[in-house]
């Protein structure tokens, strides 16, 4: 079984389409999305998915060898909040209580702060949507507040919670200087030229997270 992310295919519509025109997946999602959601709808959305901004959208089809069973994105927000991201995503109903938003919740993140300069994912999940709050503490999010009467969904005034992940640079240090010592060629005996550079190494890896 080979769970993962990748980037969308206009091919993944029908199976987009399977997913979404449903409204037990529907009501834990914000409005806006068509229902009937038809396979035009999907390849409406791929579509807008694969021409988006590269440096503020960071859209995924989750597969289960390599068939999509959800969608995941993360959104660059902006002004003063350019480093930091908003997060979303769904399954299709068949894939619940598998265990599978979290694992894919940690790649998705592993990405976006592997790859981006953001420092800051957070998502909003309904108060009620337990299940969804759990895949967030499981994937290392943490609970930052309630936040009360937040939202109206399906005509009830609802709660929803806020969570988010930071980047560690601490952690990004300890990582630069590992990968440094692991492929260091240096001998032993050029002690004093390998700590310079290591330094150096170090001091960019940082320069790069400001």
């Amino acid at each position: 079984m080979n769970l993962s992310i990748r980037e969308w295919r206009i091919t993944d519509k029908a199976a987009l389409a399977e997913n979404l025109n449903n409204p037990k997946v529907l009501n834990n999602l914000r409005d806006g999305l068509p229902y009937p959601y038809t396979e035009q709808d999907a390849e409406d959305y791929i579509k807008a998915m694969l021409s988006a901004d590269k440096d503020s959208t960071y859209a995924f089809a989750i597969t289960l060898d390599d068939e999509v069973i959800g969608s995941i994105g993360v959104f660059r927000q902006d002004n003063i909040h350019s480093r930091t991201a908003e997060m979303g995503y769904y399954i299709g109903e068949p894939y619940w209580g598998n265990g599978y938003m979290t694992s894919i919740i940690r790649q998705v993140c592993a990405y976006v702060f592997e790859n981006t300069d953001i420092i800051r994912i957070f998502a909003e999940p309904f108060a009620h949507n337990i299940a969804s709050c759990r895949a967030l503490e499981k994937a290392g999010f943490q609970y930052e507040g309630t936040l009360r009467s937040n939202a109206v969904k399906c005509g009830s005034i609802v709660d929803m919670k806020m969570y988010a992940q930071v980047y560690d640079i601490p952690m990004a240090i300890n990582r630069a200087a590992a990968d440094f010592m692991l492929h260091s060629e240096f001998m032993d005996t050029e002690y004093d030229h390998r700590v310079l550079n290591f330094k150096r190494n170090v001091e960019q890896r940082v320069s790069d997270l400001s």
